[in-house]
C-alpha cells in the first residue's frame, strides 16, 4: 500500500484505536532518532525525519522548545511535509508513523 497515492492516502490516515495502541506500545522502548535544536525545523531536519521514517516506519522526534503553540506548529509542519501520522505527543517527544512499501511493522486488524 502506497500512502502517497490520493485514494490510498484516505485509507492510510485512518488507524483504529487498537492499531494506535499497538504502535504506542512499540514506540515505548524507542529513543528519539531526530532532535530539533534551537534552529528549529529546517530542510535538513525534515530530510533526516524522511530518511528515518523510510528506514524505521515508527520514530520518535524530540522538539526542544517550551512554547506549546510553537511545538504544535512544528509537529503540524512535520506531519504535513512527511505525510506521516502523529501517533502520540508526550512532553517534548512526538511519535510518528508512516508505513513503507516493505511494511516492516505489521499492524493488527481493525
Amino acid at each position: 500500500m502506497n500512502c502517497f497515492q490520493p485514494l490510498m492516502k484516505e485509507i492510510c490516515m485512518k488507524l483504529s484505536n487498537k492499531q494506535k495502541k499497538h504502535l504506542k506500545g512499540l514506540a515505548h522502548s524507542l529513543k528519539p532518532v531526530v532532535l530539533l535544536g534551537q534552529n528549529g525545523l529546517t530542510e535538513g531536519v525534515l530530510a533526516e525525519i524522511e530518511n528515518a521514517l523510510n528506514f524505521h516506519e515508527l520514530i520518535k522526534v524530540k522538539i526542544a522548545t517550551d512554547d506549546r503553540e510553537v511545538k504544535q506548529l512544528i509537529i503540524d509542519a512535520i506531519v504535513r511535509e512527511t505525510e506521516a501520522l502523529n501517533i502520540a505527543k508526550i512532553g517534548h517527544i512526538v511519535v510518528l508513523f508512516r508505513q513503507s512499501d516493505n511494511k516492516k511493522i505489521e499492524l493488527p486488524r481493525k
